[in-house]
C-alpha cells in the first residue's frame, strides 16, 4: 500500500515531552512531504496552539491541513480557509457547567483566544501551557459564556474523571461527544464529531480513500481516527486498551516512535519504487 497521507496527534506523539520534535521525527516528515505525503496535525488543542508546530513543519509550504479541537475545526494551512466548523450553543454550554457542579468536576472553555474559568487551578494552567493562551478567571462562568463555542473541557484527576466520563458519555449519548484527551481533560463537542470524522470529510476532499492514511494517536480522543485510518498507529506510550484498537504499535514519543513508522511504512516503501 502506497500511502497519501500520515495524521498526527501533537501532545504525547509527535511531540516530546518537553514539546519539541525530534530531529529524526522532523527529517522524516519534510522527506515524506517532499515525496508528495499530506502530514496533518490532529489536537484538541485550538487552532492557535497548533499554528507553531505547523509552521516548523511547513505545512503551508506543502498545502496541509489541521484539525483542531478534537476535528471540530479543519483549517486549510495555505489558505487559512475554514474547512469544516462546529460549535456548542451557549444554552449547552451552561448545562455543562451544571453537570461539572453536580460531578464536583472544574470546567473551562475559550472565548475569544481566552481559556476562560472560574477557578484558578492546574489543569487550566496545563491547558495554558500547551496552548499559549492566556487564562480569564471570570466570576461567573454562566455569564462569560454568551456566544457559540467549540468545546468544553471537565478537569478533574484521572481517578475521579474516569467515572465522570463513563457516567456522561451514557447520560449525554446522542447529544454530545464526550471523550478524554488527557487523563484529566474530559472534552465535550457536537455529537458525531471526532478526530475520525473530521478525517474523513477531509479525505474525502482530496480524494485519498482511507487505505491511503496512517493515523497516529496515544489517547482516546485519538481512537476514532486510528480505527478509520487504513493503518492505524499507538504510540508505545499509549494506555493498553488504545493498543488493542491499533493495528501496529510504535515506540514511545520519547524514542522518535512517529520517525519509525514514516521511515518504514513511507519512505522505505519510496525508496523501493
Amino acid at each position: 500500500m502506497s500511502y497519501k497521507m500520515i495524521v498526527l496527534d501533537l501532545d504525547d506523539t509527535l511531540l516530546r515531552d518537553d514539546h519539541t520534535i525530534s530531529p529524526r521525527t522532523k527529517k522524516a516528515l519534510m522527506d515524506a512531504q517532499e515525496a508528495g505525503v499530506k502530514v496533518v496535525l490532529a489536537s484538541g488543542r485550538p487552532t492557535y496552539g497548533m499554528t507553531r508546530i505547523a509552521q516548523e513543519l511547513r505545512l503551508e509550504d506543502y498545502g496541509s491541513f489541521i484539525l483542531s479541537f478534537n476535528g471540530a475545526k479543519i483549517i486549510n494551512c495555505k489558505t487559512k480557509e475554514e474547512l469544516f466548523s462546529s460549535t456548542l450553543p451557549p444554552e449547552t454550554v451552561h448545562r455543562l457547567d451544571q453537570i461539572s457542579r453536580h460531578e464536583e468536576v472544574l470546567i473551562h472553555t475559550y472565548v475569544g483566544d481566552k481559556i476562560v474559568t472560574e477557578v484558578n487551578n492546574e489543569f487550566t494552567d496545563i491547558e495554558s501551557e500547551l496552548t499559549g493562551l492566556p487564562i480569564e478567571i471570570v466570576p461567573n462562568f454562566v455569564k462569560a459564556v454568551t456566544e457559540p463555542v467549540v468545546k468544553v473541557l471537565m478537569l478533574a484527576h484521572e481517578e475521579k474523571l474516569v467515572h465522570v466520563e463513563k457516567k456522561l458519555q451514557q447520560q449525554l449519548a446522542g447529544e454530545l461527544s464526550v471523550m478524554r484527551s488527557k487523563p484529566y481533560f474530559l472534552e465535550f463537542t457536537e455529537v458525531g464529531v471526532t478526530k475520525g470524522t473530521s478525517l474523513n470529510f477531509l479525505i474525502q476532499q482530496l480524494g485519498i480513500t482511507r487505505d491511503e492514511v496512517i493515523a497516529m494517536g496515544d489517547s482516546y480522543n485519538d481512537l476514532a481516527m486510528i480505527e478509520f485510518a487504513g493503518l492505524g498507529v499507538a504510540m508505545g506510550n499509549a494506555p493498553d486498551d488504545i493498543k488493542e484498537k491499533a493495528n501496529y504499535i510504535t515506540d514511545t514519543n520519547m524514542n522518535d516512535g512517529v520517525a519509525k513508522v514514516v521511515e518504514e511504512f513511507v519512505l522505505n516503501r519510496l525508496s523501493l519504487t
